[in-house]
């Protein structure tokens, strides 16, 4: 195996992951600023009334999937953006909870069916969470542990609107993940209404192009799940970790 030091500089995005591992965190590589540093929220709006759920552990953003705000619990950047490149490092911590209705999803987006029409269904141990684009959850670039993989935008998908093309577009062509509890690395580019998503390095969604995308909008990191009256997970909770947040605005 090639170290580092031996790639070809012409490998752009080799050199650049090759930047990125041999630095400190929470510190931008060239051509990018950081929009985490590491120490505080400042550049985020922690939601109204969380009391500390959402914090910094160790140079990490750590979410424990209870945060008390009784609107909106996701975690907000200040800034808008309009056309970007978004480098993020994420893990999942835990998968306390076993996914009853996870989908067997085809390359097209949709849903495996068996003879008699019958989607198939998987329990899975899960955790969920993602990126929000430009102000609005609906384009979300998905975390999670579903056999598809993370990277997918299950708001577009989903939506009975969206074309059949548009569904194939949104939906991995490849499930990159790592393992749970090992840190896995987004290459988010958006750019006019097409949005291309690398995962660890594997393109798994090229150029999807979203016809109500808004032109700017802030991203979030997503707050997903809940408890029930006994303290037991109903839904798959965002056990998640975040660090190493960079963007690179193009022109």
């Amino acid at each position: 195996m090639k170290s580092c030091s031996s790639i070809p500089t012409a490998l752009i995005a080799v050199t650049l992951g090759c930047l990125l591992a041999s630095g400190a965190d929470n510190v931008a590589p060239p051509g990018f600023r950081a929009l985490f540093n590491g120490r505080d929220f400042a550049g985020w709006r922690v939601p109204p009334g969380d009391n500390g759920h959402w914090k910094i552990v160790d140079g990490v953003i750590d979410y424990d999937a209870e945060s008390e705000a009784p609107g909106d619990k996701s975690l907000w950047s200040e800034e808008e953006l309009g056309d970007f490149v978004l480098l993020v490092d994420w893990r999942i911590k835990a998968t306390p909870y076993v996914n009853p209705g996870v989908p067997y999803i085809l390359p097209d987006g949709t849903h495996a069916r068996d003879v008699t029409g019958k989607e198939h269904r998987l329990a899975l141990p899960d955790s969920d969470s993602g990126i929000f684009l430009r102000g609005h959850g609906r384009f979300q670039v998905n975390i999670w542990c579903w056999p598809i993989g993370s990277g997918e935008m299950y708001g577009i998908r989903t939506d009975p609107r969206t074309s059949p093309e548009l569904r194939a577009a949104v939906t991995p062509r490849h499930q990159a993940d790592k393992p749970v509890g090992e840190w896995n690395r987004f290459e988010i580019t958006v750019q006019g209404k097409t949005v291309t998503t690398t995962l660890n390095g594997v393109t798994v969604i090229p150029s999807a192009t979203i016809p109500d995308l808004p032109a700017k909008g802030r991203i979030a990191l997503q707050h997903h799940g809940g408890k029930d009256a006994q303290g037991n997970w109903n839904s798959p909770p965002s056990l998640l970790q975040f660090k190493n947040i960079f963007v690179r605005e193009l022109k």
